[in-house]
């Protein structure tokens, strides 16, 4: 039976490789790339891919919230994170997120292909790496009930607005992206800075950094 893979990176070169080495294995199929978080999403719905291979640092929707939205929207679809960056809390954000695979691309060579292959039959996928990541982060936080992924206070929909703008989108661009009107781009903007606390945009910009919804 044919594997059908989505790819998500917004680095073209990234996206050649990772292409590569999936069809390079027998009956496994490139079906899609998407270059945005937000992309990702609407190509998952359309080509309804068995994995996603996801970056995490995406413009538009950062893979985070891309992750969860295709778990909402696709529950049959498995997600593979394959990224740079690897901590402890990464870690955990991640698997927090709803993705059941999670390989560094310092280790794509030797993983790619065993993870995709574990998730194509729903069983996650950790390297030695990252389980040793998410074992000392348990054993460090253990009894620790706190969900370091929510943004506190902010909804779905306002943290999309809150990576539009941090990006440096106009209300008018955001509301585009989004397909809303301009009034409820500036509703959503105006709840989020009384929600939050939040005076300015640079206030905005830390607190999308600090909370991961962009990265610096």
């Amino acid at each position: 039976m044919t594997v059908r893979i989505l790819v998500v990176d917004d680095h073209a070169i990234v996206r050649r490789g990772v292409r590569s080495l999936l069809e390079s294995h027998e009956g496994w199929e490139v079906c899609g790339e998407a270059t945005t978080g937000r992309d990702a999403v609407t190509q998952t719905q359309r080509l309804r891919p068995d994995v996603v291979v996801m970056d995490l640092s995406l413009p538009e929707l950062n893979g985070l919230d891309a992750t969860r939205q295709i778990l909402k929207t696709a529950p049959g679809t498995e997600v593979l994170v394959l990224t740079m960056h690897h901590s402890e809390e990464v870690a955990r954000d991640v698997l927090q997120a709803g993705a059941r695979g999670y390989v560094l691309k310092a280790d794509a060579d030797e993983s790619l292909i065993a993870a995709v292959e574990s998730l194509r039959q729903h069983t996650p996928f950790l390297t030695s790496t990252v389980t040793k990541l998410v074992l000392d982060d348990y054993v460090r936080r253990a009894g620790d009930a706190e969900d370091s992924l929510a943004v506190v206070g902010a909804t779905a929909r306002e943290r999309e607005v809150i990576q539009l703008l941090a990006e440096g989108q106009s209300n008018k661009e955001a509301a585009a992206t989004l397909g809303i009107s301009v009034k409820t781009i500036e509703a959503h903007r105006a709840n989020i800075m009384r929600k939050l606390q939040l005076h300015s945009l640079s206030d905005l910009v830390r607190y999308a950094i600090r909370n991961k919804i962009v990265q610096p």
